[in-house]
């Protein structure tokens, strides 16, 4: 397994103009909301259909996808690249076909109006279509200690953070893929890994199973939960519990890496749009929402998949899909005005 490259060159990302120059507001044919594998696919797709699409990035260049440390299942690597390599590159052919990436957030849109307006901490614009491609944040367990002690020995993300656990003690919570590949990235620097699951049995793929279970520094802890995350200034351990035989104990440990599933970023977008019960937008087999010229792609509407795989494909069906309405649209225009009655010339005065 080679060896993760890190950098990351924003130096194609745009800064937002200074909050006294909004008072232009930019139209766009196109703006892809988030920058994950998604995002930058749609940007992709849509550059090449000469749409110059905006792809405003929010907090974080490739997503979720840019946290993993090694992905060995993505085609044309076959020895594996690095999430924030993959981001990277996919950011790289999306601006070579004239996609722009500006490092902006969106604070609010309005989905009612004609064109949509988008609005961020910066510049505001209206965008003829929309494609939604925020993605998903990490569910967090909710117990005592937990928002307590984010930076100081809770975490979920063991790319971001691992190094700082040289030759300590870890936990990770959770038995999907995401746990299991996570603390198999720990072990390069975390002296022993323990799983707390709270089930008997993972619910990660096979290939990653055994990995695990083969890695000496990997040990497991079945049908528990974390009660409490413990300590004085930072994380010193858990207070976990069995959920068979009720018993509590006290685990050990110098940091908490929790991956126990993901909440849709989609709260821009209720009441504007169809949601399902756990709050993904909800879209057809072409990427369309309940709104006629939006889109969306990628884990805010894939609650099943997950995978960089299938968004980057969501990606690409939008972009074309939001080519075909534009097109429409720019036609039924065009008939509209050849419609209208042509107005008499001003007789000169004189």
């Amino acid at each position: 397994m080679g060896e993760m490259s890190v950098s990351l060159d924003l130096s194609r990302l745009q800064k937002a103009k200074p909050a006294e120059k909004r008072e232009e507001t930019q139209v766009r044919d196109l703006i892809i909301v988030g920058a994950g594998p998604a995002g930058l696919t749609a940007g992709l797709y849509a550059g090449r259909a000469q749409l110059h699409p905006l792809i405003l990035v929010g907090q974080s260049l490739g997503g979720q996808a840019a946290t993993t440390s090694e992905m060995e299942n993505y085609p044309g690597f076959p020895e594996g690249i690095g999430g924030m390599a993959l981001a990277q590159q996919m950011a790289d052919q999306a601006t070579r076909f004239g996609a722009e990436i500006l490092y902006e957030e969106v604070t609010g849109v309005d989905l009612s109006s004609d064109p949509f307006v988008v609005e961020t901490y910066g510049p505001s614009y209206k965008a003829k279509s929309l494609i939604i491609c925020t993605g998903t944040s990490p569910r967090k367990l909710g117990v005592p200690g937990e928002a307590r002690f984010i930076g100081h020995g809770v975490s979920f993300c063991a790319t971001c953070d691992g190094f700082f656990y040289k030759d300590k003690s870890v936990i990770v919570i959770g038995g999907g893929d995401s746990a299991v590949d996570e603390a198999l990235f720990l072990t390069r620097f975390a002296q022993e890994v323990t799983i707390i699951h709270r089930r008997d049995r993972l619910r990660a793929g096979a290939i990653l199973e055994q990995r695990a279970r083969d890695n000496p520094k990997i040990s497991f802890v079945w049908n528990t939960v974390v009660e409490e995350i413990l300590g004085e200034n930072a994380v010193r351990g858990v207070l976990a519990r069995n959920v068979k035989t009720d018993e509590t104990s006290t685990l050990e440990a110098d940091g908490v890496f929790i991956y126990v599933g993901l909440i849709p970023n989609t709260s821009l977008f209720k009441g504007q749009l169809e949601l399902n019960d756990a709050g993904y937008i909800v879209t057809d087999k072409r990427q369309r929402t309940s709104v006629p010229g939006v889109y969306a792609a990628g884990d805010v509407q894939d609650p099943w998949f997950r995978q960089t795989v299938v968004a980057a494909g969501a990606g690409a069906a939008a972009a074309i899909e939001a080519a075909r309405y534009l097109s429409e649209k720019a036609y039924e225009e065009e008939e509209a005005a050849a419609e209208q009655p042509e107005q008499p010339a001003a007789e000169p005065r004189g």
